[in-house]
């Protein structure tokens, strides 16, 4: 993505994203930065870090203060299922060089992505990507009839395969966030459909893909929840 540099600013969304309302005014703010919604720490995923077992959260800082011992507080850390970047091929190639140097983490490319553009990432509202997890973690922080983009990425929350049996999955607005997305999928009006422009072949992407894999030398994976 980042070799896109026909374009000033791109926005990322995860697959199992659904943007109900226009996000266009993201692309007007300061260049220079990543922007990307704070992510909560208070779902077992987390459980392997210091912030899961004390308690803290980002997301509501004074609920459990950060202990001294523990030394200087987390930098703030975003989820990687939307953000908004500027595509640039110095940053492209400093990328895939720290690539090559980086060890696997428990979330993968979001921790990756976190620790690279630390120093420029801002926070933007959780109106742009609200996980789903942040409706009974810190409701306080929501305003449901505000948000513009909804990450279904709570266990249980795809809305392909929804049970409504997994814990919170139950929740009347859990229920209504999946029935929305159903009203998305089923309305053929708004599927794509070019004139006159023929479909390329799925298989398109793929080699990039390949080239860009082989560039950033031999991948090594670990078993990742679901961060993003």
């Amino acid at each position: 993505m980042l070799q896109f540099v026909e374009y000033s600013k791109m926005i990322y969304l995860d697959g199992d994203i659904q943007v109900y309302e226009n996000i266009d005014n993201l692309f007007d703010l300061p260049n220079g930065y990543f922007y990307a919604v704070m992510d909560c720490f208070c779902e077992k995923t987390w459980s392997h870090t210091p912030q899961y077992r004390i308690g803290y959260c980002q997301q509501s800082p004074g609920r459990v203060e950060w202990p001294e011992e523990l030394g200087p507080k987390p930098p703030l850390y975003f989820n990687a299922g939307m953000f908004v970047f500027e595509p640039s091929l110095p940053t492209y190639h400093d990328l895939l060089s720290t690539l090559k140097i980086t060890p696997p983490t428990p979330f993968a490319e979001q921790d990756f992505l976190n620790m690279f553009f630390r120093e420029i990432y801002k926070p933007i509202p959780n109106v742009y990507n609200l996980v789903l997890a942040m409706l009974w973690r810190h409701p306080e922080n929501v305003k449901l009839e505000e948000v513009k983009v909804v990450h279904y990425c709570a266990a249980g929350s795809k809305p392909w395969r929804y049970t409504g049996e997994e814990l919170n999955m139950d929740r009347e607005d859990i229920k209504m966030l999946v029935d929305k997305w159903w009203d998305i999928y089923n309305d053929h009006t708004l599927d794509y459909n070019p004139t006159g422009v023929a479909a390329a072949p799925a298989v398109a992407a793929e080699p990039q893909l390949t080239a860009a894999l082989t560039e950033a030398g031999v991948v090594h994976f670990i078993a990742a929840p679901s961060a993003a």
